[in-house]
C-alpha cells in the first residue's frame, strides 16, 4: 500500500486530534448541564421539604392529628408548592396529601426506611414530567416522610435546546478542525519545503552553498545543521576525488611522457648496442616506477570501494621478520645502510593478513631507506606492549619538518625532507599504510624530528587472544579521506 504524504497525515492527524477534542468537549459539556440541573432540582425538593420542617416546628406540640391535617391543608391547598406534596408520619398517619399525588398515589415510606439524603423517583402526568422526592425530617423527637415533586418541562426543555446546540456545534467544529489542521500541516512543513528548495540549488559545481539555519533551536534548525554537515562531507568528497584524479593523472603523464622521449630518441638514428641496453635500462626502471604507482593507485581505489579484504591470521614474527630481513639485505647494502630487526618479546604470535603488513614494512623501509644517509642504520623491531606487540621502523635519517607531520598520511603529500632540496615518490605508500594499519584495528604512528630520524609504529594484538577475531574488521567504514577503514 502507497504511504500517505506527510502533509495529508499531518491534516489527517489535527483533524482527528481536533475532532476528537471537540467531540469530547460536546460531551462533557452536556454531562456537566445535565448534572448542575439534577444538582439544582435536588436541592429545590430539599429545601422545600426543610419548609415542610420548619412549619411543623411552629406547630403547636399538643396539637392532634386532625389540627395538624388542618393547618397543612389551609397553607398548602392555595400554594403552587403543594402541587406535588404528601407527608405522612412515624405513625404511618397521613399528615397532607394534595390532590396531583393523590391523583398518582407514589409509594411512600416511613421515615426510618428512607435514607439521610431520601430518595428520588419520576413519573409521567400528562403532559408532565415531574421528579419527586421523599425525604425524612425529625420533629421534636418525631419523625416525617416529605414527598414533595418538581415538574421538570423547563429542564428538559433547557437540555433539549442544549442538545441541539452542540449536534449544530460539533459538526461546524470538526470542519474547522479539518480545515485548521490543513492550514497548520502547511505552516508546519513550510519550512522543510523552503530547505528543500534550497537544496535543490545545490549540484556538484556550487557545494559551497550552505542552507540557512534558522535562530529557533528546533527540528528544522537541527534538519539544516546536519544537511550543511552532509554538504560539507559531500564538497571534502568531492574535493578529493577531484585532487585524486588530478594527481594521479599528474603522476602517470610524467613516466609515460619519458617513455614516449626515450623511445622517439632511441628510433630517432640508429645506436650501438650500448646506449640501446642504456635506454632499456632506463625505461626499466621507470616501469618499475610507474607499476608501482599503478599498484597504488589500484589498491586505494578498491579500499574506497570497500572490496579489498583482508584475512588475519596467526603469524608468526620471527618468521616474518627473517623473511623481510632477506628481501630487504641487499638494497639496504647497496645503500651503504645499517639494517637489523630486533625482537623483545617472548609470544611473537600476532594476528594480521600477512601480505598486507608485509606490503605496509615495504613502504616504512622503503622510506627509511630512501631518507637515510649512507652510513645510516634501520632498525625493524618487536616489543610487547600490553596486550599486543609493537612494531616499528626506526631510521637515523634526515627526519620530518614538524609542519609536514599532521599531513604526510595525506594522499598525494610529499613533504620537504629536512636537508633534502626534493622528495621524491608518489606520495601514496602513507596513505595505504595508514590504510592497512586502520584495517588491522591499530594506529599509524609517527614520531620524528628535522635531523634525528623518524620511527614509525603500529601494535597488533596477539593470536593468543581470543577476543579478537577476524571478523571483528570485516565490516569496511570511512575516514575523511574516503579511506575505506
Amino acid at each position: 500500500m502507497k504511504a500517505l504524504p506527510i502533509r495529508l497525515r499531518l491534516t489527517l492527524w489535527y483533524f482527528v486530534i481536533f475532532a476528537t477534542a471537540a467531540c469530547l468537549l460536546s460531551i462533557a459539556s452536556w454531562w456537566m448541564l445535565r448534572r448542575s440541573v439534577d444538582s439544582t432540582e435536588y436541592h429545590d425538593l430539599q429545601e422545600r421539604a426543610e419548609d415542610v420542617q420548619l412549619l411543623l416546628q411552629h406547630e403547636d406540640p399538643n396539637r392532634n392529628i386532625n389540627d395538624l391535617r388542618l393547618d397543612f391543608t389551609a397553607i398548602y391547598s392555595i400554594k403552587d408548592d403543594g402541587k406535588w406534596l404528601q407527608i405522612l408520619d412515624q405513625d404511618g398517619n397521613w399528615i397532607y396529601r394534595s390532590k396531583r399525588m393523590l391523583a398518582e398515589n407514589p409509594d411512600l415510606p416511613r421515615p426510618e426506611r428512607l435514607p439521610v439524603t431520601g430518595t428520588i423517583a419520576a413519573f409521567h402526568q400528562g403532559t408532565r414530567y415531574v421528579r419527586i422526592l421523599a425525604y425524612p425530617i425529625q420533629v421534636r423527637n418525631k419523625k416525617y416522610s416529605v414527598q414533595t415533586g418538581i415538574a421538570l418541562n423547563k429542564s428538559m426543555a433547557l437540555m433539549k435546546t442544549f442538545g441541539a446546540d452542540l449536534l449544530l456545534l460539533t459538526p461546524a467544529t470538526i470542519i474547522l478542525a479539518a480545515l485548521g489542521g490543513h492550514w497548520m500541516s502547511r505552516k508546519a512543513l513550510q519550512p522543510v519545503a523552503v530547505l528543500a528548495a534550497e537544496a535543490r540549488r545545490i549540484n556538484d559545481r556550487n557545494l559551497d552553498i550552505r542552507l540557512h539555519v534558522p535562530q529557533a533551536r528546533d527540528e528544522i534548525g537541527d534538519l539544516s545543521i546536519t544537511l550543511n554537515q552532509m554538504l560539507e562531507r559531500i564538497d571534502k568528497a568531492f574535493a578529493s576525488v577531484r585532487a585524486f584524479t588530478g594527481n594521479a593523472s599528474h603522476e602517470l603523464r610524467t613516466p609515460i611522457a619519458l617513455f614516449r622521449t626515450e623511445i622517439e630518441v632511441a628510433l630517432f638514428r640508429p645506436r650501438d648496442v650500448g646506449e640501446y641496453r642504456a635506454t632499456l635500462s632506463h625505461l626499466h626502471q621507470e616501469a618499475v616506477r610507474m607499476t608501482r604507482l599503478v599498484e597504488n593507485l589500484l589498491s586505494i581505489a578498491r579500499a574506497d570501494a570497500g572490496t579489498e579484504r583482508m584475512n588475519l591470521q596467526p603469524i608468526d614474527l620471527d618468521d616474518f621478520f627473517r623473511r623481510i630481513d632477506r628481501d630487504w639485505a641487499d638494497s639496504m647494502r647497496l645503500a651503504r645502510l645499517n639494517f637489523r630487526f630486533e625482537m623483545h618479546t617472548e609470544d611473537h604470535v600476532v594476528l594480521g593478513d600477512p601480505a598486507s603488513l608485509s606490503r605496509l614494512l615495504t613502504i616504512l623501509l622503503e622510506n627509511a631507506r630512501k631518507y637515510t644517509p649512507p652510513g645510516g642504520s634501520v632498525v625493524l623491531s618487536a616489543v610487547s606492549e600490553g596486550a599486543g606487540v609493537r612494531i616499528a621502523v626506526q631510521d637515523t635519517g634526515a627526519g620530518i619538518l614538524q609542519k609536514d607531520l599532521p599531513r604526510i598520511f595525506d594522499r598525494f603529500f610529499r613533504g620537504e625532507q629536512a636537508g633534502i632540496a626534493e622528495s621524491s615518490g608518489s606520495g601514496l605508500g602513507l596513505a595505504l599504510g595508514k590504510w592497512i594499519a586502520e584495517r588491522h584495528g591499530t594506529d599509524l604512528v609517527v614520531e620524528s624530528a628535522p635531523g634525528q630520524g623518524s620511527s614509525f609504529s603500529f601494535t597488533l594484538l596477539r593470536a593468543g587472544l581470543t577476543s579478537l577475531k577476524s571478523g571483528s574488521f570485516s565490516n569496511s567504514t570511512r575516514n575523511e579521506e574516503g579511506i575505506a577503514v
